[in-house]
């Protein structure tokens, strides 16, 4: 999913910063960031306030405009400008949850789980492992693991982006991690051993 022509104006609006260029990117962006901050905290398994996840939005949104919004001059448009913010969301969210569980943690005499840490960032990792790894997927497989590890996306989401049957995405992805799997096993073959 290339970068659209609406999104490359965006983006070279805000790199400009032309008036009313962030307003108009934040309204853009601002529900999916949402629903990446929702759907990551859902699947760890920690609950978040209200105003934990407008915290979190805030903190991607810094994210996105520090360093002379370095986040965005970085970008090379090989994906969707929101599979790209999505990246960025998870893992502001993940080192958000990862703060929270440290803090948490702290505060309860050291007793809470404190393997919750490198879990998360176990996660994190495979995130960007299945970003490397799914582009030796077939076409379909591909979408569908995008929209699905990637976005967040739900079976019924994915359906019907994608026209499918929904109970046609399980097995689908049943697919794809198999042949992720066989995609990692090969390139741990290949790498020289030290």
């Amino acid at each position: 999913m290339p970068l659209t022509a609406v999104d490359n104006q965006l983006l070279q609006r805000c790199l400009r910063r032309e008036r009313g260029a962030w307003n108009d990117f934040v309204d853009r962006f601002l529900g999916l960031i949402y629903h990446v901050i929702h759907y990551t905290a859902y699947l760890r398994s920690v609950p978040l306030q209200p105003e934990d996840v407008e915290d979190v939005a805030a903190d991607v949104l810094l994210a996105v405009v520090a360093n002379d919004y370095a986040a965005l001059r970085q970008f090379r448009g090989q994906a969707s400008l929101a599979t790209y913010l999505t990246v960025i969301s998870r893992r502001v969210t993940v080192q958000a949850l990862v703060k929270r569980a440290a803090s948490r943690e702290t505060t309860m005499d050291g007793k809470l789980e404190r393997e919750e840490r490198p879990k998360v960032e176990r996660s994190l990792e495979a995130i960007e492992e299945v970003q490397k790894l799914k582009k030796r997927l077939p076409t379909r497989e591909r979408h569908v693991v995008q929209l699905f590890y990637i976005e967040g996306r739900s079976y019924e989401e994915i359906a019907t982006t994608l026209h499918l049957p929904v109970n046609s995405i399980g097995p689908i992805l049943s697919r794809a991690r198999k042949l992720l799997r066989s995609a990692k096993a090969k390139a741990a073959e290949a790498k020289p051993k030290k």
